[in-house]
């Protein structure tokens, strides 16, 4: 599941007909299913990240909700992964009966991973980018007055500015131009 984590995805969502689509970002989901997973009993696993990241999501989440199922984590090798490794990884993500299986290697990243995975893994996937180093206490996020007024992406650049900057001027440039030429293709 791809959520309209972006201000502008949901603004240009209310203007093609779906007048109550709102932002939803991922680590607030994160939270609104951890909440959930107390009375509906939702195990989670949690695959990207590094494994200090991940130790440290692990804890905060614990301590924040002490009876939660974490069914696994795994922190991805930063290289291409062999096919024998990806198929070692599917059978243990689903070994572990997710219900639920967070995806936080950021944009594209993450949604090519969840597509060719499509099929494969048991369990709902959710893209979730920087969710994990939210959570995990990593990262800040934006003040809310930055996040209501659509900025939470200009707070992040001003955190992380070498590695955020060709991304955002990439993708914010191609979802203005496929905008103006129709944005009949925004889903491509």
């Amino acid at each position: 599941m791809a959520i309209p984590d972006g201000g502008p995805l949901s603004s240009l969502g209310r203007k093609r007909g779906f007048k109550d689509m709102e932002r939803v970002t991922g680590p607030s989901l994160m939270i609104k299913l951890f909440e959930s997973s107390k009375i509906n009993g939702y195990r989670h696993y949690f695959y990207g990240s590094t494994e200090q990241t991940l130790e440290m999501l692990q804890i905060a989440i614990k301590k924040e909700y002490p009876a939660i199922q974490i069914a696994g984590v795994y922190s991805p090798p930063f290289r291409s992964i062999t096919n024998e490794e990806d198929v070692e990884i599917i059978k243990h993500i689903n070994e572990a009966e997710p219900h639920f299986v967070w995806v936080g290697l950021g944009a594209p990243k993450q949604e090519e991973w969840m597509a060719n995975h499509q099929g494969k893994v048991n369990g709902l996937m959710i893209g979730v980018g920087a969710g994990f180093d939210y959570i995990a206490g990593n990262i800040q996020r934006a003040p809310i007055w930055m996040q209501k007024w659509n900025l939470e992406w200009f707070y992040r650049l001003l955190q992380e500015p070498r590695r955020l900057f060709k991304r955002y001027l990439r993708t914010n440039s191609k979802f203005l131009w496929l905008l103006v030429m129709g944005g009949n293709d925004l889903e491509k």
